[in-house]
């Protein structure tokens, strides 16, 4: 900026303020110049004119300008020239009674001025910075707002603020059209006939208690129709009060996704277990159909009705469990296995740290995608793991290091995914898949089932026996050709 002083470094410019000003060195020359050539014409003048007029009071302009380019120091300097020469050339004797206090006035005038036009330079510099950054952070404040106003209404989520009365202060549009209102006329409105929980924590923000928290909250749109919403809320404080921020979803969509595949699921297990309850009672009902025949053949029993009607109860109880449902039409899919068990990673972890087991996961990259249905087949991996945690939590594991581990290869079309723990083994393998086994955990349906949906996608699941481990392999077809 013009007028800075030589060599001054950025803080010495602007008062300690990390402000840079840039310099004019051309302008600085110039007044230097102006200055040394205004000196030099009023000495001459003064000189010209000595028995006339005294012209030193005329060394106060070559100081105006000076004062503005030169330090502190550098003023005193050319005060104590103008000083000299002022004496040097005016029409009055010099004496120690009178020259002293009249060079004195003379440099002391010649200071100040300097000095005066040196302060209120640099305190226009300083002003100047100053309205160069608050500029500057105008700018850049305006520039942040328009990001972020350009963030929010933009957004797929709905954004709102509320303060401590529960009525809207700020709405996105993607909050106007999850509500169903028109663009702009949810401000002003109560937010409580929408989401009343929002507007509870809305008063009890009042309170200064504080939240940050995710919820799950039935919402309600101006037309009345209801959904659920995945709210994610904080509250702070204000110089106007408490207020409520709010990022809303709507979750309907994955409900009824998450309700539906649940459903397959509960379907497709039931269908097994009822076809395993079938198998069991052919099996009792074959049994006594061989003792009902052979019993028939004895005169006294073959004309009694109560004996007609015991033959026909076992017939109807074959018929009834004729039925076979191990075989039902499962949806299959491309599968990423990959990616279900990172899932199962994020929803096995808390159980393993809680049981102080440690996870190996070795997966072998770029695993192709398989046949299968990503519901079931985390179903299975999940029952595989709980049979496993179970295992090592319990008192009959002896291992110093509890450690499961799970393998994912690829060979010969499939991808195999092993389950391996050190929690001692199972003492019966041959009756693992065996449903509604004695002394087994719930219903004994677990491995039951999860073979039968791996058998379902075209895969398997079997026992490798290994000392002092147990190890279950999951296979699964490659997602190339359809499986027969």
């Amino acid at each position: 900026m013009p007028g800075t002083p030589p060599g001054s470094s950025m803080e010495d410019a602007m008062f300690g303020l990390p402000i840079e000003v840039p310099r004019q060195p051309l302008s600085r020359r110039l007044m230097l110049t102006g200055g040394a050539l205004l000196i030099a014409l009023i000495a001459v003048c003064d000189w010209r004119n000595a028995d006339n007029i005294p012209l030193g009071f005329l060394y106060l302009l070559p100081m105006l300008i000076l004062g503005r380019v030169l330090r502190p120091w550098q003023t005193l300097t050319a005060a104590v020239l103008c000083t000299v020469l002022a004496e040097l050339f005016d029409a009055f004797e010099w004496d120690l009674r009178s020259g002293v206090p009249r060079d004195i006035l003379y440099f002391a005038a010649f200071t100040t001025v300097g000095l005066f036009v040196y302060t209120a330079n640099r305190n226009r510099q300083t002003m100047l910075a100053q309205m160069l950054e608050i500029e500057r952070q105008s700018e850049a404040r305006c520039e942040a707002e328009n990001q972020l106003k350009f963030l929010i209404e933009s957004s797929p989520a709905a954004i709102l603020t509320t303060n401590a009365d529960g009525t809207v202060l700020m709405a996105n549009e993607a909050a106007h059209r999850m509500l169903a209102l028109p663009s702009g006329s949810l401000p002003g409105r109560l937010l409580q006939p929408f989401f009343p929980a929002l507007s509870t924590l809305s008063r009890n923000a009042a309170s200064q208690q504080f939240f940050r928290a995710v919820m799950q909250s039935r919402g309600h749109r101006e037309d009345g129709e209801t959904f659920m919403a995945e709210i994610c809320f904080s509250t702070y404080a204000t110089g106007s009060g408490a207020r409520l921020a709010a990022l809303i979803l709507d979750a309907s969509e994955e409900m009824r996704t998450r309700e539906e595949s649940s459903l397959h699921q509960m379907l497709a297990g039931s269908r097994i277990a009822v076809g395993a309850v079938s198998h069991e009672i052919r099996n009792v009902c074959g049994a006594i159909s061989v003792v009902h025949h052979n019993l028939a053949r004895s005169p006294a029993l073959s004309a009694s009705k109560d004996f007609e009607a015991l033959g026909n109860l076992v017939l109807a109880l074959e018929k009834i469990a004729s039925v076979d449902l191990l075989q039902y039409p499962e949806e299959r899919s491309e599968v990423d296995v990959t990616s279900v068990l990172d899932d199962l990673r994020i929803v096995i972890a808390p159980s393993l740290a809680e049981a102080f087991i440690e996870a190996s996961w070795q997966l072998s990259p770029q695993l192709p995608a398989v046949w299968a249905d990503r519901t079931n087949l985390m179903q299975i991996f999940l029952n595989l793991t709980t049979n496993s945690i179970r295992a090592l939590s319990s008192g009959s594991a002896h291992a110093d290091k509890r450690v499961l581990s799970i393998v994912a290869t690829h060979a010969c079309q499939r991808v195999c995914v092993h389950f391996t723990d050190n929690g001692g083994g199972v003492p019966h393998p041959d009756e693992l898949f065996r449903p509604f086994q004695p002394g087994a955990q719930a219903t004994g349906l677990g491995l039951y089932l999860s073979r039968a949906f791996a058998r379902s996608f075209g895969g398997d699941l079997r026992y490798l026996a290994l000392p002092g481990q147990a190890c279950f392999v999951v296979e699964l077809p490659v997602a190339q050709d359809e499986p027969a």
